[in-house]
């Protein structure tokens, strides 16, 4: 009897230090980060104390770092209600991303007020409440916006699903456009005339930047770097610029971002060469994810954007929608919360409509056409020179007066010598600027040479297409 009633003990305690070991291993496990081999024994330890926090805490946590979002927040909430720390944490990030903007900004300030108790700080926490209360500006302006159809690829190829009219420009990949490999994030997109380029690239500074360069003759400008309002330090990139020259459209992680990349729309001011302060486009646009590449398509009148939310690794949800001429927003009053959220989120196609079915109808049948339109090989343009009310040329060839061709090689030449005198002298006046004064001194002759020289040839190349022009049309007439 004695011997069975120790063996009974000596089974209980090695079955506590199983459970022990068993324990202890998914804490390691989840301090490593290997949540879904720590998940199972935290969720039976839960199920089994119902009312213990830490393991409530451990294997909501799990979940949420698993993917199972919807579970989590009921797990989170016991430990956060016996004040674990990061339980609070946890919920402001779910909230968050469920645009529960209010009951994040309050987990957080629980998250932080208990750092501060411990005399601890979290700095990158102050991007995140920006982000927050950001996100509570923005759920107030959802724009109304038909977003008639969505398509989940790989991130990899994401710009094949991008079906745009030639009139709207070309997208490639930095890969493909400058033939080279690597992880290169950067997309590029040229003009309808092929003579321009906007792109992202990753330089010295570790951040993607976008850059352009121009075409004169059959080479390229060396790369310009865009203004500091728009390589911020943060990284930018997916440009993409519509038809007018002027109205830009990028990505950016920078100061203005709800999370991630964020979507970004600026002008271009031709008389002072700089672009206006970039302007956050807001949700449904944007989101706590990395949203990006967005592109209007005016010939067909269709928009395009790309977004990773709720995606799974590796994969992003492609959606095309009617571009509005005027933004108009949902009434934040008089909208149901619950309603404006899955707006904002595009949980349903179907509801962003808005009455408009017609108009869905139609814009779902221009996708389809181009959808179907079978790609044809473009006419390679040299250069856009107008002759007259009906006639625009591209190449030396087009020309049928052997005067005005021979004109327009100096022209071309001319055009050349433009740009290349130009960026000398823009290099001289920034050298002169950073200059002190006796210096200067030295540089003012050698500057206002150049400054003459460079009119010069503007009134050159203004002399040159008159006379080309005048050489084209008289031979015509004959």
């Amino acid at each position: 009897m004695r011997k069975r009633h120790v063996l009974s003990i000596f089974l209980c305690l090695l079955t506590l230090t199983l459970s022990a070991q068993t324990l202890e291993e998914a804490k390691e496990l989840f301090k490593k980060g290997q949540f879904e081999q720590a998940k199972p024994v935290f969720q039976k330890y839960a199920k089994s104390n119902p009312t213990n926090p830490n393991y409530n805490f451990w294997y909501g946590a799990c979940c949420y770092e698993t993917g199972e979002k919807s579970i989590a927040e009921k797990y989170l909430l016991i430990g956060a209600s016996k004040k674990i720390q990061e339980a609070y944490r946890y919920l402001g990030q779910l909230y968050s991303e469920q645009y529960r903007f209010s009951e994040a900004e309050e987990n957080y300030n629980n998250y932080i007020s208990m750092l501060e108790k411990s005399k601890k700080t979290a700095p990158e926490l102050d991007n995140v409440m920006r982000q927050v209360r950001l996100g509570a500006q923005m759920i107030k302006g959802v724009e109304k916006v038909a977003i008639i159809d969505s398509v989940v690829v790989d991130k990899k190829n994401f710009l094949d699903a991008y079906k745009i009219s030639e009139e709207s420009g070309n997208l490639y990949t930095y890969n493909q456009y400058f033939k080279t490999d690597g992880d290169n994030e950067g997309t590029v997109y040229q003009t309808e005339l092929g003579n321009k380029l906007y792109y992202g690239y990753k330089g010295k500074s570790n951040h993607m930047n976008i850059y352009t360069r121009t075409k004169l003759l059959e080479q390229w400008s060396d790369a310009v770097p865009l203004p500091k309002n728009i390589n911020s330090g943060a990284d930018a990139n997916y440009p993409f610029v519509m038809s007018d020259g002027i109205t830009t459209y990028f990505a950016s992680k920078g100061e203005g971002s709800l999370g991630g990349y964020d979507i970004f729309v600026t002008r271009y001011n031709s008389d002072n060469n700089s672009y206006l302060t970039p302007e956050n486009v807001g949700m449904p646009f944007n989101s706590p994810f990395n949203d990006y590449m967005y592109v209007i398509d005016e010939y067909n009148n269709l928009g395009w954007f790309a977004s990773d939310r709720y995606q799974p690794e590796g994969k992003v949800c492609i959606y095309i929608f009617i571009p509005n001429e005027s933004k108009k927003i949902y009434d934040y009053d008089s909208t149901d919360k619950d309603k404006l959220i899955s707006l904002a989120r595009i949980s349903s196609l179907k509801d962003s409509w808005n009455g408009k079915s017609a108009e869905e109808k139609a814009a779902r049948e221009r996708l389809t056409a181009v959808r179907e339109q079978k790609p044809e090989a473009k006419e390679k343009k040299d250069f856009e020179f107008v002759i007259n009310d009906q006639l625009t040329y591209t190449k030396i060839e087009d020309f049928n007066s052997p005067k005005a061709a021979e004109l327009v090689k100096d022209w071309l030449q001319a055009l050349s010598d433009y740009d290349m005198q130009l960026k000398r002298l823009e290099k001289q006046r920034e050298y002169f600027n950073e200059s002190n004064q006796e210096k200067r001194k030295s540089l003012a002759p050698g500057i206002l040479d150049l400054e003459k020289r460079v009119e010069q040839i503007g009134e050159d190349i203004k002399s040159l297409v008159i006379n080309i022009r005048n050489e084209e049309n008289n031979f015509l007439r004959k």
